[in-house]
């Protein structure tokens, strides 16, 4: 069984690194960018088309579900004000968002007659959401290739920020340059939980070089 499938893509760290791993692994795939309406939609798409592999630009499919969170509260929706608001992480907090991407990824790899789906879902000190434990992922996966034939793929789900990093830099991935902020649309913040784990993971790197 062929496995070539769907790769859940927004120009951050994991799943950039994750774009260059399937390649490695000589493992083709439609690049699958998802705007649900987080405010830095814009930036994410544009540092897409700059790090994924220059094989795959072209191959970007988009789907736009924005207004599912348009009455959402969360900071990753609306931005915040970085030098008067004071955040946490559970103000940014979206429901489901991990439920809804794996979805998607799944019916839109259907419309495509593939069967696999490739997310780059880590094990995070830092989240927050209820979908993002390894119980859900099993749970969802499950029910997906009972349900639907897709299989979901989470190859980095017990990697660290750190390991995804060092294997980005191993395979040549311009992990410098994605993005991942979800206080800031347009500059990363350096407070959010991605940023702290992406900033953290860099610095494990640079310490070792």
């Amino acid at each position: 069984m062929s496995k070539d499938g769907i790769l859940l893509a927004s120009g951050g760290l994991d799943s950039t690194t994750m774009a260059y791993w399937l390649l490695e692994e000589k493992i083709d795939f439609v690049p699958l960018f998802v705007n649900y309406g987080q405010h830095c939609a814009e930036t994410e798409f544009k540092t897409l088309k700059e790090v994924l592999p220059k094989s795959h630009v072209d191959k970007i499919e988009v789907v736009d579900i924005q207004s599912v969170y348009k009455n959402s509260a969360s900071k990753f929706i609306k931005p915040a004000d970085l030098w008067e608001d004071q955040i946490s992480a559970d103000d940014l907090y979206i429901p489901y968002r991990n439920v809804l991407l794996l979805t998607i990824g799944a019916t839109f790899a259907q419309t495509l007659g593939l069967s696999n789906v490739y997310s780059a879902f880590i094990n995070s000190n830092h989240a927050k959401e209820i979908d993002c434990s390894n119980e859900f992922f099993e749970k969802m996966e499950s029910m997906l290739t009972d349900y639907g034939s897709v299989k979901i793929n989470m190859p980095f789900r017990y990697y660290s920020k750190y390991d995804v990093a060092k294997l980005g830099v191993k395979l040549g991935a311009s992990i410098g340059s994605t993005f991942s902020c979800q206080a800031s649309p347009l500059i990363p913040c350096g407070a959010c939980p991605n940023c702290v784990d992406r900033l953290e993971a860099l610095k494990l790197l640079q310490i070792e070089t």
